[in-house]
């Protein structure tokens, strides 16, 4: 089984939704845990957004990627563009993507719920990559 790293500035909003979806889509298909370049808190918008469509991610946490060693992922993702800011073991994976996603934090739930599909598309698309 492949296992996911997605990775984010602070690991409170995409990079959760993202964990979230790979999580119940992947299931049996692909391990996965996200961090962030530094941890904060889970954005309770975020936590919504994913239980109006049958996901909870209320256990989540926020973790820093310092916690986790590159050579345990096959995959990196980087959802905000922050792959830049990565040490080099992360961007060397077999895979690393990019997916500069709008953070919707200080937004409107209507952007929160437009990232959350977005992110939901890539990762069923992700999913089926490495399955």
């Amino acid at each position: 089984m492949k296992k996911v790293m997605f990775v984010c500035k602070k690991n409170s909003r995409r990079s959760q939704m993202a964990e979230g979806f790979a999580r119940t889509l992947g299931e049996g298909k692909v391990g996965v845990t996200s961090s962030g370049l530094a941890d904060s808190y889970v954005d309770p918008t975020t936590v919504q957004v994913m239980s109006e469509i049958g996901i909870d991610i209320s256990n989540q946490t926020s973790k820093p990627l310092s916690d986790f060693k590159a050579e345990d992922y096959n995959a990196v993702i980087s959802l905000c563009g922050c792959g830049v800011n990565l040490p080099e073991e992360w961007v060397i994976r077999d895979v690393f993507e990019d997916w500069q996603l709008e953070d919707p934090e200080g937004q409107d739930i209507e952007t929160f719920r437009r990232v959350r599909d977005e992110v939901k598309e890539r990762v069923v698309k992700l999913i089926e990559s490495l399955s």
